[in-house]
């Protein structure tokens, strides 16, 4: 007997947006599915159409969406209910696909008494019956050693290094590390850019709260660019920014692929010296946001990442095995 496998494409309500443009780029529309939250805050989901025997690809990150009315502790709990109406419905596999994994900064003890939280996410996927997860940019790449399932790790590096060449910038560039922990990953990125790195010495007395000290390297009349992974509220990157700007840096970009951008960003960018803030679409940019914010869509990368898991072809091909920045 000849057996096809079926390629099934469903979205959450945390990014209807980027699920759209994946399945016009697959060739598959998102399928039919009811999500809704009832009165009293528990949510509900139920596919429309049967899933039996097919590879069913949940797009779901862990985030707010204001428009369609989830908070971050939603979506989650939107996609395990996902996970598991989509296991009874008895998929073959079940895939999420959550560029944006929620709880990722919560990855060791920084205190006593603290929780794990990402490894509790990762527990929690995986006993609602997840087959496989992939996900961009995680914080932290141990966090891909809390699961026992396996973790495709995409990475944003290759479009946002692509968007700053194609912008031309002045040759004498210079590529700013906002801590310790992110200068292999800026090291990559000025590798790729043909540019000196620089790092800022920072320290975090308490959660979301940072102090920068001085820059180490040379950015004197350079253009620089400080690159992460995650603008929350944007505190620490405006004070990286005006920072670098204060070392005698001529202009002064910045780049990171997750814009959760909670509390007082909006401001802290509209004040920050950037001629551009440059983030990807793995969460949806809410309205009101500053002029010089550009978001470049991570669409096509998680679409070719979709295509090789359906084929069981190499995911790492994706990037010539160059996703392993940690």
């Amino acid at each position: 007997m000849e057996y096809g496998k079926k390629l099934m494409l469903f979205s959450g309500r945390a990014n209807p947006g980027l699920a759209d443009a994946i399945g016009s780029r697959l060739g598959v529309a998102p399928g039919p599915i009811t999500l809704k939250t009832f009165s009293n805050g528990e949510v509900y989901c139920r596919f429309e159409e049967s899933i039996r025997g097919a590879d069913v690809f949940l797009v779901q990150p862990t985030c707010a969406n204001p428009e369609t009315g989830i908070s971050a502790n939603d979506a989650l709990m939107e996609l395990l209910v996902m996970i598991d109406a989509a296991v009874g419905a008895s998929a073959h596999r079940v895939i999420a696909v959550t560029p944006w994994y929620g709880y990722s900064r919560q990855d060791k003890k920084s205190a006593p008494r603290e929780p794990i939280s990402a490894r509790l996410v990762a527990r929690m996927l995986e006993s609602a019956g997840a087959d496989r997860v992939l996900t961009m940019d995680l914080h932290a790449g141990q966090v891909q050693g809390f699961f026992q399932i396996p973790v495709d790790h995409m990475t944003a590096m290759m479009m946002l290094t692509q968007y700053f060449m194609d912008l031309q910038l002045d040759e004498d560039l210079v590529v700013v590390a906002p801590d310790a922990g992110r200068v292999k990953l800026n090291k990559k990125f000025a590798d790729r850019m043909g540019a000196d790195l620089a790092i800022l010495d920072k320290e975090r007395p308490q959660q979301q709260v940072a102090q920068i000290g001085h820059v180490i390297g040379d950015v004197k009349g350079k253009t620089a660019i400080i690159v992460d992974d995650i603008i929350d509220t944007a505190g620490t990157l405006r004070a990286a920014g005006e920072a670098v700007k204060a070392a005698g840096a001529s202009k002064v970009y910045a780049a990171a692929t997750h814009a959760v951008l909670s509390g007082k960003a909006y401001e802290n960018l509209a004040a920050a010296p950037f001629e551009q803030i440059v983030v990807t679409d793995t969460i949806p940019i809410r309205l009101g946001a500053p002029d010089n914010l550009h978001v470049v869509s991570c669409a096509t990368l998680l679409t070719d990442s979709i295509r090789s898991i359906f084929t069981d072809d190499s995911v790492s091909e994706v990037f010539q095995g160059e996703n392993q920045l940690f």
